[in-house]
């Protein structure tokens, strides 16, 4: 059970007999009432989103998630095929919808974490996390300016899975380049 104060940005509790993460979270401390901790949460069977206020006397159920290695093989339409990393053979799809942002950071044959709830025969795949940080090949930059990195300003590039990203001026085609997942922001050079 997680004290009002402890239902932060990233933890999974249990809302309305569903798991859902947390989005954003606010402890508001007024002087005239006791404090409060008003909350974004996003369901990760639905992906429905709801606002909740947790007072100091209420408790949230964290939810028993279970983490498991997959690797992601190839998309079809809004189908996402993976499998075990150790078995090849023992293959299952995913809905574009449950993947949510991370689709736009899925590489062929790259790992990524997959969310189980649920008890053995009852377990169900909620969502799936990519690493933090990935790196990612640019395809398409336009060409850089003599004494244009001096100004701090940065250009648009493609990388490799679609993605348009704004990059320092010294990056150029055919680089590798760090991007964090979470943020969608450039990082630094592989």
């Amino acid at each position: 059970m997680l004290e009002y104060s402890d239902i932060r940005v990233g933890k999974i509790i249990l809302y309305e007999d569903e798991p859902c993460l947390v989005l954003e979270n606010h402890v508001a401390r007024t002087q005239q009432r006791k404090p409060q901790n008003q909350t974004k949460l996003r369901s990760l069977l639905s992906g429905r989103a709801y606002t909740a206020t947790f007072h100091a006397s209420d408790k949230a159920e964290e939810a028993e998630i279970a983490k498991r290695d997959v690797k992601f093989l190839y998309s079809k339409g809004n189908e996402f095929w993976f499998c075990d990393p150790t078995n090849p053979a023992n293959r299952f799809k995913l809905d574009e919808k449950l993947l949510g942002n991370a689709v736009k950071y899925l590489k062929a044959n790259e790992n990524a974490t997959a969310l189980i709830w649920g008890e053995d025969e009852d377990e169900k795949i909620i969502s799936v996390q990519v690493p933090v940080k990935m790196t990612f090949v640019v395809k398409d930059a336009p060409p850089s300016i003599k004494g244009a990195s001096a100004s701090g300003s940065g250009k648009q590039v493609t990388l490799e899975n679609g993605i348009i990203l704004t990059v320092p001026m010294f990056i150029n085609a055919g680089e590798k380049i760090i991007v964090n997942t979470e943020t969608g922001d450039y990082v630094e050079r592989a």
